[in-house]
C-alpha cells in the first residue's frame, strides 16, 4: 500500500535557520527598484529578476561559481526557499548567472549589497557582513568563479571520456548487460566481445 504525504518547502527550512533571519531583517524595496529599469528587457522572465537576484546573493554569501550556485540551489531546500522557489520549480542553469550578473553591472551590484550590509549594520547585528561591496571585488570574484567553473567543467568532460572509454567499449559490456531478457544497445557494445557476454548471460541482442 503506498501512503501519499504532502510536503511543504516551508516546513523544511528550520525557524532557527539563518537565511530565514535576513529574510526577515533584510528589505528588498531598494532592490526591486534598481531592478525594475532591467525588467522590460530581461530574457528570463520566467524567474523574475528579484528572485535570480536572490540568486546572486547567495552566490556571494556562500561563495559558489556559477555551476556550483546551480547545484546549490537546485539541492539545497534552505536555498530554495530563500530564492523564492518551489520544491517542484526548475531553478536557473549556471549560464543565467553569469549573464545576469553582467545585465546588472558590478556597479549596481556593489550599491545593492552595501545597502544590504548597512540594513544589518543599523540593527547592530553584525560590524561588517560583506567583504565584497566594491566593483573591483566583485569583479575579482567573478574571474576566481570563472576559473573554477573552468575546472570543474574539464573535470566532467575528463570523468565523462574517462567513463566512455571504460564503459562504452565492448569489453565494459559486461558490467551493464542483465541477467535475462532482451537488450536494446548502443552500437558501441555490437561488436565482440559482447555477442559472447550476451549469450553466456542469455540476453538477446
Amino acid at each position: 500500500m503506498q501512503q501519499v504525504e504532502m510536503i511543504c518547502l516551508e516546513d523544511l527550512v528550520p525557524e532557527s535557520h539563518n537565511y530565514r533571519k535576513f529574510a526577515k531583517i533584510w528589505s528588498f524595496s531598494l532592490v526591486e527598484k534598481r531592478l525594475k529599469k532591467l525588467e522590460k528587457n530581461n530574457p528570463h522572465k520566467g524567474y523574475g529578476l528579484l528572485r535570480l537576484f536572490k540568486c546572486l546573493l547567495l552566490q556571494f554569501m556562500e561563495n559558489c561559481s556559477d555551476r556550483e550556485l546551480e547545484r546549490f540551489i537546485q539541492e539545497n531546500n534552505a536555498a530554495r526557499w530563500f530564492c523564492g522557489f518551489n520544491l517542484r520549480d526548475n531553478t536557473p542553469d549556471h549560464t543565467v548567472f553569469c549573464q545576469l550578473r553582467k545585465k546588472i553591472g558590478t556597479n549596481t551590484l556593489s550599491k545593492v549589497f552595501a545597502d544590504l550590509r548597512d540594513q544589518l549594520k543599523r540593527q547592530g547585528l553584525m560590524s561588517e557582513v560583506f567583504t565584497f561591496v566594491d566593483a573591483t571585488h566583485l569583479i575579482a570574484k567573478a574571474n576566481l568563479w570563472e576559473e573554477r567553473d573552468k575546472a570543474i567543467a574539464e573535470k566532467y568532460e575528463k570523468l565523462n571520456n574517462e567513463n566512455i572509454s571504460q564503459f562504452s567499449a565492448a569489453s565494459g559490456f559486461k558490467h551493464v548487460c542483465p541477467t535475462q531478457g532482451s537488450g536494446y544497445m548502443d552500437k558501441g557494445y555490437c561488436i565482440n566481445p559482447a555477442p559472447k557476454i550476451a549469450k553466456a548471460k542469455g540476453v538477446h541482442l
